[in-house]
């Protein structure tokens, strides 16, 4: 239980209205990584009002709203635990456009084979901000 209060105090500023959105691409993935091993989904979707999900369980022909996106992801990193999650990939693909992607590796509640996924982030910078405008799963 320390452990989780110590992640929560170095998350807090990030948590607390940073959000993902201040920094470079490679902090602001950093960033989501973080929220990510925790299941911060509000870390991960930062202050994106819409963001277009390729998870299981979400539709992904068109960009879902901040609340709906939160609950997505809720429901799809319940059943994982988390074994690892590194940032392989940091590209801004042309001014205001760029990607990032985390290698996971996880449980299934219950089980103990470790599965793995590549998480596929994509972010917009319409000010001084990046923002997550997409998330994908792929095994």
């Amino acid at each position: 239980m320390r452990w989780r209060i110590a992640v929560a105090l170095v998350l807090s500023p990030f948590v607390s209205g940073r959000g993902v959105a201040q920094g470079s691409l490679a902090e602001v993935a950093e960033r989501v990584r973080q929220a990510w091993l925790v299941h911060d989904v509000q870390g991960v979707v930062g202050q994106s009002s819409s963001v277009v999900l390729q998870i299981p369980g979400a539709d992904p022909s068109a960009p879902v709203d901040r609340a709906q996106a939160i609950e997505l992801l809720r429901r799809h990193l319940r059943a994982g635990a988390e074994r690892g999650l590194r940032v392989s990939a940091v590209r801004e693909v042309e001014p205001g456009r760029g990607y990032a992607e985390l290698d996971r590796r996880y449980v299934v509640a219950g089980t103990s084979d470790e599965r793995r996924e590549t998480i596929f982030l994509g972010f917009r910078k319409p000010g001084q901000e990046w923002m997550l405008s997409e998330l994908r799963s792929a095994p």
